[in-house]
């Protein structure tokens, strides 16, 4: 009777997000390469490596083609649940990161976090049905996988079964992430005298209620602003329901956090063992500030501003707000996470999210943006120094 072979397959090449995504950033021609993964997707001996890109790609490009980018990604990390992708000379360390199937911004970022590198990642996908982990040889490992109601019933299996492994893990404390709720996060910080973290509640529609504006109202789920809306009063209150279907609403008190200028600043960091990092400063005059609606490729004052900001990083922003920073880092109790935030007018920390799998990246021009490279190279080689240490450890 043959022997049966249930030992994992090795991890599939890959091209990785990253890769993907700087192509697509800058406006390349994708047509030569995604007719390269389908046929690849597609051959008689289905390379699982080109069936994850396509699927990233796919993904990437968002609309209709999102959920086939998922069909794809769910069907070959069911077969093939490990991917290898290669940083440079890929002699570096080997950074395994435990992720789930999702969307871009499921899990962290960790193939930008290796730009520039000489590691070699190893994508590790798992369920909330997988039995054993499995993880291929490595030098240090991360839990991955972002906070999300989807994410909920996997954080909650990989943390037992991560309860058993010896390894070095970042992020090992899944329960840590998974409390990384708008809700939870601010009674979390709530009562720190560095940070203003606005109450936040979360509430289903038909309960929804409103007990002082303004306010801002966020449907459950919802990313990059989308459904977000600043509501003076029970006018608007009944405006924003009507155009709004979600079942389960985040609440929060508006902070009006204007600078003296007129102008809304807000700002990503991330936090890598403690130490804070500037990852982007947007500026807008709306409330509602996103890197990418802020335009600041049309506006060099803003540019200027954000460069003057990443420059005396260290020795302002992070000095001014270390006691908040050094709070954040206690109460989370995460090697890695990132945070939006914006000062408060009286001079507070103002804490918008929390999040493991915030979008960290170098993909901006940088002819456009000369200073976003050094800042984003001190932040990713905090991060391979974090995980070396880790290893040691």
């Amino acid at each position: 009777m043959p022997v049966l072979d249930l030992s994992p397959l090795p991890p599939s090449a890959c091209l990785g997000p990253s890769l993907i995504l700087h192509r697509a950033y800058a406006g390349q021609d994708l047509g030569a390469l995604t007719a390269s993964l389908i046929a690849r997707a597609l051959a008689p001996d289905p390379d699982p490596g080109a069936v994850v890109d396509l699927a990233t790609l796919l993904l990437a490009k968002g609309g209709a083609l999102a959920s086939e980018g998922h069909r794809l990604l769910r069907q070959a990390t069911a077969l093939q649940p490990s991917f290898r992708i290669t940083h440079g000379t890929g002699r570096g360390l080997r950074v395994l990161a435990i992720v789930t199937a999702g969307d871009l911004m499921a899990n962290t970022p960790v193939d930008f976090l290796l730009n520039g590198s000489d590691c070699t990642l190893i994508l590790h996908h798992v369920t909330a049905d997988t039995q054993r982990l499995d993880l291929p040889p490595h030098d240090v490992a991360m839990l991955s996988i972002g906070c999300s109601d989807q994410n909920a019933a996997v954080l909650a299996h990989v943390g037992r079964l991560l309860a058993g492994h010896r390894g070095p893990v970042l992020n090992r404390e899944a329960g840590r992430i998974a409390r990384l709720t708008r809700d939870h996060v601010s009674r979390l910080l709530a009562g720190q005298p560095s940070i203003l973290a606005p109450r936040t509640r979360r509430m289903r529609r038909g309960a929804l209620r409103v007990d002082a504006f303004p306010v801002i109202l966020r449907p459950v789920g919802s990313h990059a602003g989308q459904g977000l809306g600043l509501v003076r009063n029970r006018t608007e209150l009944a405006l924003w329901l009507a155009q709004n279907p979600a079942a389960e609403v985040f609440v929060a008190p508006f902070v009006d956090y204007r600078g003296a200028d007129g102008m809304y600043a807000k700002q990503r960091v991330v936090l890598i063992g403690g130490r804070p990092y500037a990852s982007h400063m947007a500026t807008s005059a709306h409330w509602m500030v996103h890197y990418l609606n802020a335009d600041m490729a049309a506006h060099p004052a803003r540019r200027a501003a954000e460069a003057a900001w990443m420059a005396g990083f260290d020795d302002g922003f992070a000095r001014r707000h270390a006691q908040a920073f050094a709070a954040l880092h206690r109460s989370v109790g995460l090697d890695y996470f990132g945070i939006d935030c914006a000062e408060a007018p009286d001079g507070r920390l103002l804490v918008f999210e929390v999040d493991t799998a915030m979008i960290v990246h170098d993909m901006d021009d940088a002819d456009l943006f000369p200073y976003k490279q050094p800042a984003m190279r001190r932040l990713f080689d905090g991060f391979l120094a974090h995980a070396a240490a880790v290893r040691r450890a």
